[in-house]
């Protein structure tokens, strides 16, 4: 499930399945089987030829023109992302498949997130592997924004947790908690095909890995989702507030291979903020506790990792 022979059709004749007629003002009419949208009636909605259609979904034409692919993308009713998404699949680049993966982050980058005192944050590269956080990153989500997690797989793992601790908990407040859940990995799932490279090994490994050990993946993966995470609104448990909202903000940064920079923040005033100010106290603290033992220090650095996606800083 990581790379397929035929991704552009896949990606159509999934989304093709999912609009429904009356969604693109076309009669359902009796005895209807096919869900979603029948391939004819994509075509003419796109203004090509139902043969021509036919050989794009089944992969023995790959290179559609830019306003084929276009008017399929109004036909099948995607958005600009996933209009994005499908443009790249029309137009593939073999060169990035020679590229050799770079796990390292920029020194300006390491500079930066080791100034930020007051915002936690980290850095991913586009599998959702963390390659760098500061300390107040690593403290708001404890195991999540370690160098050398995957944030998917990790999510996918305290899913199965959070699952067994709501059976606990009264229906209504489950169920909520269940489609929290739900909503971020399927965020999460729709962000990793739209980064990704399914070219690459780790990619495939990543998907390979999540297809075989979660159904809610396999479903999800299967919708051929594909939306960049840039912002929002995160619920994250901090002791001892409780859940707290903060605002999240993710930034592409300019270097080959794709990296993205990710920073929490709370309004002035807000829960969020008072519980930034507490992480970062907490920190300041352990880090004037070490500053008594040089040789502690001088240990650290020793035990430091050469390897770049090891990369951590305070």
């Amino acid at each position: 499930m990581g790379s397929s022979s035929n991704q552009l059709g896949d990606f159509l004749r999934a989304r093709r399945e999912q609009v429904q007629p009356e969604e693109v003002g076309l009669p359902r009419g009796p005895g209807r089987r096919v869900p979603g949208l029948r391939r004819e009636e994509v075509a003419s909605l796109a203004g090509i030829s139902p043969d021509y259609y036919l050989r794009i979904e089944q992969g023995r034409d790959r290179r559609p023109s830019d306003q084929v692919v276009r008017a399929l993308a109004r036909a099948l009713r995607i958005d600009s992302s996933g209009r994005t998404y499908l443009l790249r699949l029309a137009r593939p680049r073999p060169y990035l498949q020679a590229v050799t993966r770079d796990y390292s982050v920029s020194d300006g980058v390491l500079q930066l997130l080791n100034q930020w005192s007051h915002t936690p944050a980290y850095v991913t590269d586009a599998n959702l592997d963390v390659l760098a956080s500061n300390g107040l990153g690593r403290l708001i989500a404890p195991g999540f924004h370690v160098p050398g997690t995957n944030l998917i797989e990790m999510a996918f793992e305290h899913y199965g947790i959070t699952m067994a601790d709501i059976a606990m908990l009264d229906d209504d407040e489950s169920q909520t908690i269940r489609r929290d859940w739900e909503q971020v990995l399927r965020e999460m799932i729709s962000s990793l095909r739209f980064q990704g490279d399914p070219d690459d090994p780790r990619f495939q490994e990543i998907v390979g890995r999540l297809s075989t050990r979660h159904l809610i993946f396999r479903r999800v993966w299967g919708e051929h989702a594909a939306q960049p995470q840039t912002g929002g609104v995160k619920r994250v448990d901090i002791p001892p507030f409780g859940w707290v909202d903060f605002r999240w903000q993710t930034l592409e940064i300019p270097r080959p291979g794709r990296q993205y920079l990710t920073t929490f923040s709370g309004e002035p005033g807000s829960q969020a903020a008072a519980a930034i100010a507490y992480l970062s106290a907490r920190l300041q603290a352990g880090r004037s506790e070490s500053a008594v033992s040089p040789s502690a220090r001088s240990a650290d650095r020793d035990d430091e990792s050469p390897e770049p996606r090891t990369i951590t800083v305070s």
